[in-house]
């Protein structure tokens, strides 16, 4: 090649790149991203690439009280903390915000500044999300900072706790990393006459990296007293011996952590306070000052010997539907007549009313929309605004509710605080496949020990799971040889008996000696527990307005006697000829809890009862009698469960149990199952009473087979007027419907709830 080749090569090679590369676009170009960016999955990227990726949107939860998989929603952008209003807000909006948060999934969102206004810029309005977004910023929105919203509607979100595998937590979960903060709180007593729980008195501490800390009493007020009181469990609070705490104090070493507290006294948490740390390796942060001491007065739960007493409830305020103490839908008396309070507008200041008055401290949580289960009855209150001061939750500005404003799909319920007893510190399980379920092991003075499981039923269950602080029993086992992985052999523990409202089991009754026919280990006792549990009720007016009398030929009840659905006399009579009297009436019987209701056995245990072609999947499902003045049976009637089913269900809930072709039995939440007037055993037999008045009571799940979060209500009662040939029902009503009072009018006698005759 002659030597001038490769110079005119380079020529045509310099011409050439200029020419295609002239058509690239510059660097400042919005084209789209190169195919890279959809390559599959696990392939790595070119090694020419260096696109830096976009930085990603921080996330945290804040505000209180809250737990960390809830609070208020705030973003990061443009190097600032934000919120979001709660306009057109939803649930799927949460769904996006709980994932970027690392949580699989959300189960609810909050409105109205429920975990306390939060400060700075509102970054987003109007969001409208699909559920499926990567990102809040993805989602329909009136763009970053355009708003007309206050910081009264930053919205929030309740993560379910469970996280997404292998997520990796770039996000920002806790409310303030580096900034001040206050979360936990203590009272650390310094007499030993006041270290007995639950601790009433002593020094203020704050929670402050790996220890405690203390806060200046300069200003301390009765209000701050208050608020401190409040978050411990304690309803009241008293002036505390300055005096005394100064002279022991003053030869303590102390740290200031807070230098000044300026309470309102309707705060529910002292974080929500203003507030005045102390600066850093500062050296007068309490400058002639002392630790802040406080004194509180527990409720009459909480004085010697108040777990053994009831809740009184004279004060026409009660919680119904709660797994622990202090918890529950909240349900007011009016006219004798319980009934429950509407969800519009109910927030932390009215629910911590509600605590107070019941002799608990301020609320953690005000819940909305049925979370502690749907009540039945009337509803009384709606948008109750209390300043936090109240007495009484009837000393709070309400609207009186009609039909069409609020239905028990929003009733409201509260978390109260409770003091601290140490009830879990004498209880575990073990040997289970999950934290919620194994063999009971209860601590007797310095030893750890099982419980005999002999007369172990529902009740006692209920019990230990709720000293277990894991909600309500699903099973009472009394068979625990699979669960045996635990070396603890001793039995410690016999003859329970339970009421199935106590905090503890060592509140029930019990051996003085350890007594136990089956005492070997496999026979230990165990439970099986849950957060949610089903609550069944009666409709008690269907009862009243379907009630009449049959007189049916007994050739037509060849199938009823065979399953014990008539009077002991009728083995007696004429068969084929004659008639029994029936008093028949229609059962619909509602879920109104949070778990479905299905039958203790598996189907593999149902009965077959071919006569009526049809499974009996419970014995005894009701149990149905006629009383007279003194509290005796005169007639009595039982229904086994030969079809629990959805009969109907209120809008947006689905059946699920149907009977048809051996299918599933229960009854869902927010369903009910229907047993007509007109079907077999679906009555008393009254051919041997007399004319006169009467009680009629209906009692359901009657042995308690099944777990509810309430039993109380599981009975209903009627007065009854028989002429011998006609039958009236009046005053139809649940167990537990009336004040004590308006229950004594309507009987003059306790009443039985169960269809044993006690000797």
């Amino acid at each position: 090649m002659p030597p001038s080749a490769p110079l005119a090569l380079g020529l045509l090679l310099g011409l050439w790149l200029q020419c295609c590369w002239s058509q690239t676009p510059p660097p400042s170009s919005t084209r789209a991203p190169p195919p890279s960016s959809t390559r599959a999955p696990g392939t790595a990227p070119p090694p020419s690439s260096t696109r830096a990726p976009a930085q990603r949107l921080k996330v945290r939860l804040a505000g209180y009280p809250r737990k960390h998989n809830e609070g208020r929603v705030e973003l990061f952008h443009q190097g600032e903390w934000g919120t979001v209003c709660d306009d057109d807000f939803s649930i799927s909006n949460a769904h996006v915000l709980c994932r970027q948060l690392g949580f699989v999934e959300a189960t609810g969102w909050t409105h109205s500044a429920k975990y306390g206004k939060g400060l700075g810029r509102i970054w987003l309005d109007n969001v409208q999300c699909g559920g499926g977004e990567k990102s809040i910023a993805l989602c329909k929105s009136r763009g970053w900072g355009n708003s007309d919203c206050t910081h009264d509607e930053d919205a929030g979100v309740v993560c379910k706790d469970e996280r997404i595998p292998g997520f990796v937590d770039s996000n920002v979960i806790d409310a303030h990393v580096s900034e001040n903060k206050v979360e936990e709180v203590r009272l650390r007593p310094v007499a030993a006459t006041k270290r007995k729980l639950p601790v009433t008195e002593g020094v203020v501490e704050v929670k402050h990296r790996d220890g405690w800390a203390q806060v200046c009493d300069l200003g301390w007020s009765i209000k701050n007293t208050r608020v401190v009181c409040g978050m411990l469990g304690f309803p009241h609070e008293r002036r505390v011996n300055k005096n005394f705490y100064r002279l022991y104090l003053e030869r303590q070493k102390n740290f200031f952590y807070v230098h000044s507290v300026a309470c309102s006294g309707t705060e529910v948490h002292l974080a929500a306070c203003p507030l005045e740390f102390s600066r850093p390796n500062s050296t007068g942060a309490c400058p002639g000052g002392a630790p802040a001491a406080v004194s509180c007065v527990p409720g009459p739960l909480f004085t010697p010997g108040g777990l053994k007493k009831k809740l009184k409830t004279s004060s026409g305020v009660r919680l119904k539907g709660g797994a622990r103490l202090g918890e529950g839908r909240v349900e007011v008396l009016r006219g004798g007549e319980w009934g429950t309070v509407c969800d519009d507008r109910w927030n932390l200041q009215a629910a911590s009313v509600v605590c107070r008055e019941l002799g608990f401290g301020s609320a953690k949580e005000a819940l909305t929309g049925a979370r502690m289960g749907q009540g039945m009855g009337p509803i009384y209150l709606s948008e109750v605004r209390c300043l936090g001061t109240e007495r009484s939750i009837w000393n709070c500005p309400f609207r009186n509710v009609s039909s069409e404003d609020c239905q028990h799909l929003e009733d409201a319920a509260v978390r109260c605080n409770v003091p601290y007893m140490g009830l879990e510190n004498t209880i575990r399980i073990a040997g289970g496949r999950s934290p919620q379920e194994g063999r009971v092991e209860v601590r007797v003075g310095s030893r750890w020990g099982t419980v005999c499981s002999s007369g172990w039923t529902t009740k006692e269950a209920m019990v230990a799971c709720r000293q277990l602080g894991l909600g309500y029993a699903v099973h009472a086992v009394t068979e625990t040889w699979y669960w045996d992985s635990s070396n603890v052999t001793d039995m410690v523990l016999s003859g329970v008996r339970c009421s199935g409202t106590e905090m503890s089991l060592s509140q029930c009754q019990h051996h003085p000696t350890v007594s136990c026919q089956k005492a070997a280990a496999k026979f230990a006792a165990g439970v099986i527990c849950s957060e949610t549990a089903s609550d069944l009720v009666l409709n008690a007016s269907l009862v009243q307005q379907t009630v009449y009398i049959e007189d049916r030929p007994l050739h037509m009840l060849y199938c009823a006697a065979e399953e014990d659905c008539l009077s002991k006399s009728a083995a007696k009579a004429n068969w084929p000829y004659g008639h029994r009297r029936l008093l028949r009436f229609s059962s619909q019987i509602h879920n109104i809890g949070r778990a479905d209701f299905k039958p203790k056995a598996g189907r593999h245990s149902w009965v077959w009862h071919a006569c009526h072609g049809h499974y009996h999947s419970m014995d005894i499902f009701t149990h149905y009698d006629l009383l007279n003045a003194n509290g005796t049976k005169v007639a009595e009637g039982h229904k086994a469960s030969f079809c629990l089913e959805d009969t109907d269900c209120h809008e947006g809930v689905s059946k699920r149990y149907e009977c048809a072709n051996f299918g599933d039995q229960g009854i869902t939440v927010g369903c009910w199952d229907l047993y007509r007037h007109d079907i077999d055993c679906q009555w008393i037999d009254i051919t041997d009473v007399k004319p006169g008045n009467y009680i009629m009571q209906i009692v359901i799940n009657p042995n308690q087979e099944v777990a509810e979060s309430d039993f109380t209500n599981n009975a209903m009662k009627c007065n009854c007027k028989y002429d011998g040939h006609r039958v009236w029902f009046h005053n139809c009503h649940i167990g537990d419907a009336f004040s004590e009072e308006a229950e004594r009018r309507f009987e003059k006698y306790p009443g039985q709830l169960n269809n044993r005759i006690s000797s």
